[in-house]
């Protein structure tokens, strides 16, 4: 028999209210000013920052951190060594098979180094551990306290190796992101100074100011809103208006309030088009004149309205007025208000960028979680968004849009490679296991989750995740709670056993036999990770119905996921007992077919064992 295929369709509810928030969660804020000066043909830069940090923790600090990622890009750097040793390098950095950082001349490789650095106006002891900057204060900062750090800093600008640089492969010529100094995060857990070997961030909360002097022929655009559009010109100028520019350079000033970083692209051929929204932001778009692009990126335009229609409607309203999307980077990176994307792609990939990078807009740069140790929240909540969304504005028409993270997570569990996604995204052995785990396995959390609890409860917890936690930091605990709050169900194996662990799910229909006028079915589970069932009956006469049973320990029931069809609810079954009998009130020979989760949104891995046929 085929197997079973129900449509699968998101009962989208209306936004919940803000609920109370837990009284013992704080978290730290800054404020940056920085004041920078690029030079483009040597691409170095000098900038001055002042930063305010509130220490809202109940403890008295005595160190701080600041990341300097650009030190990574140096021959011999923790990256560079990671690069070299890993089993699967990213092509993107490699070249002849080898690390393309390790190659890097005195002229090509980026830095990021402190000159002066003042608290309160005394100088402190700072010391450089490659990405990593150690500094001791010259007074604690108490709980509650506030303190200044005044330094001076210069950086070089790398050749385009990993999401930022310079002179990229398509023409760019500066895609500044992770380009200052900045601070590292201190939370409940403690500090989170990691170094940067290959994966992604964690920032403090805070608002940016900051000013940008460079060539007058580029074209800056990012992060933040720019605040004197009369003075740079290049169409920022209202109609009519004739800039005049003094000297060579131009001052780009811009500030982003509520945000844990700050991006910007700039080149002298980019175009810039601006469209505004009717419902939401002012969108922009920043790409080369490059007659072999424009077309798709004009045609990018409608369908960047439609992707942040989609995604305030179905997890919360965007925050800010305005969003960047700037051609630059490697690949695809989101950033505060922003995106960095490459942009010589067919149109539906141009999209999928597009789509995947906003979604992060979300969960990432609205729920911070922590990149390095939660990378699976961020990368596949924003994959199980993104492919929803793709599914409407694109019109793929999938019944499972998720089903190419549920063959990688598949392909994962069978390379014998996966670990648990509480992994640190850097101690992962292999890039395909990190990749599928955070991405994939972290899509199929949602939608599996959705299984679990009901698709109308599981876009419910997205809803009210977003509103409890937005500008927060959120951990995995805290989307587990907001679908229990939704759902009523306990669900904290779930968590565990995805996350944690890497058991499996794999259930079986072990026997099927006629019992008077029922028949008996014999279900068994093979994998560790517990699951409730769904059972499609399918009758020779056309008909069919399903059995829902319940897993004891979620002491709760979903809704009837396919209410056009008749359901009984069967007793619970407990983890602990390997098999389960289920009487089905049909007669052994009006029986067509068996089938365990006919929506297949069960990451069962072994599908073969979940059909049964005469």
């Amino acid at each position: 028999m085929k197997k079973a295929w129900f449509f699968f369709s998101m009962a989208f509810a209306g936004m919940l209210s803000l609920a109370a928030q837990n009284t013992s969660y704080w978290q730290q804020h800054v404020d940056y000013t920085m004041d920078v000066e690029m030079d483009v043909k040597t691409f170095q830069y000098t900038g001055t920052q002042k930063l305010v940090y509130t220490n809202n923790s109940p403890d008295k600090l005595d160190r701080v951190y600041y990341h300097l990622f650009f030190n990574a890009f140096q021959p011999g750097s923790q990256m560079d060594a990671r690069l070299q040793s890993i089993k699967d390098p990213d092509g993107r950095m490699m070249e002849n098979g080898k690390s393309r950082i390790a190659s890097l001349s005195e002229s090509e490789m980026g830095y990021l180094h402190v000159e002066t650095l003042t608290q309160d106006g005394q100088s402190v002891s700072f010391t450089e551990e490659g990405t990593i900057l150690v500094v001791d204060l010259a007074q604690p900062i108490p709980s509650g306290g506030k303190t200044t750090l005044n330094m001076a800093f210069k950086g070089q600008v790398p050749a385009q190796i990993r999401r930022s640089g310079r002179n990229s492969s398509e023409g760019v010529a500066l895609s500044m992101s992770q380009w200052y100094p900045k601070l590292s995060e201190y939370d409940f857990e403690g500090w989170h100074a990691n170094p940067y070997i290959a994966r992604e961030f964690h920032g403090v909360w805070g608002d940016f100011d900051v000013k940008l002097t460079l060539d007058k022929d580029y074209v800056v655009g990012g992060s933040g809103y720019l605040q004197n559009p009369q003075e740079v010109g290049h169409g920022y100028e209202a109609p009519g208006t004739k800039v005049k520019t003094k000297g060579k350079t131009l001052t780009w000033h811009f500030k982003a309030p509520n945000v844990h970083d700050f991006m910007w692209g700039a080149d002298p051929e980019y175009i810039h088009d601006t469209l505004q929204m009717e419902d939401g932001p002012t969108l922009h778009f920043y790409y080369k004149n490059n007659p072999e692009i424009i077309e798709n990126w004009k045609k990018l335009q409608p369908k960047t309205v439609d992707a942040m229609r989609f995604f305030s409607k179905n997890i919360g309203k965007y925050p800010y007025d305005q969003y960047s999307v700037v051609h630059g980077g490697d690949g695809g990176m989101e950033y505060a208000m922003s995106t960095l994307i490459t942009g010589n792609r067919a149109f539906g990939s141009l999209v999928g960028v597009m789509v995947h990078e906003m979604a992060h807009s979300w969960f990432q740069h609205v729920l911070a979680t922590n990149e390095s140790k939660h990378e699976w929240m961020d990368e596949g909540f924003t994959t199980f968004i993104s492919s929803l969304c793709m599914n409407e504005i694109m019109e793929q028409g999938k019944e499972n849009p998720f089903e190419g993270s549920y063959k990688g997570y598949y392909a994962l569990v069978n390379s014998g490679l996966e670990k648990p996604q509480a992994t640190h995204a850097d101690r992962y052995s292999t890039n395909f296991a990190y990749g599928i785990a955070a991405y994939s396995k972290g899509s199929i959390f949602l939608s599996q989750l959705g299984y679990v609890i009901g698709q109308d409860k599981l876009m419910e917890s997205v809803r009210k995740y977003y509103e409890e936690f937005k500008f927060k930091h959120p951990v995995p605990n805290d989307i587990k709670r907001a679908a229990e709050k939704v759902s009523g169900m306990e669900l904290e194996w779930y968590l565990v056993d995805w996350t944690q662990t890497t058991n499996t799910i794999d259930y079986a229909i072990k026997s099927v036999e006629a019992n008077g006028n029922q028949t008996k079915v014999i279900l068994e589970r093979i994998g560790d990770m517990p699951m409730p069932i769904d059972l499609l009956v399918a009758n020779t006469d056309g008909s069919q119905e399903t059995y829902y049973i319940p897993l004891q320990m979620m002491r709760g029931e979903k809704d009837n996921p396919y209410p056009n069809l008749k359901r009984t609810v069967a007793k619970d079954w407990a983890w602990a007992h390997t098999t389960y009998e289920l009487i089905i009130d049909t007669p052994f020979v009006e029986i067509q077919a068996l089938v365990i989760d006919p929506s297949q949104l069960m990451a069962d891995v072994n599908g073969e064992n979940n059909v049964w046929q005469p």
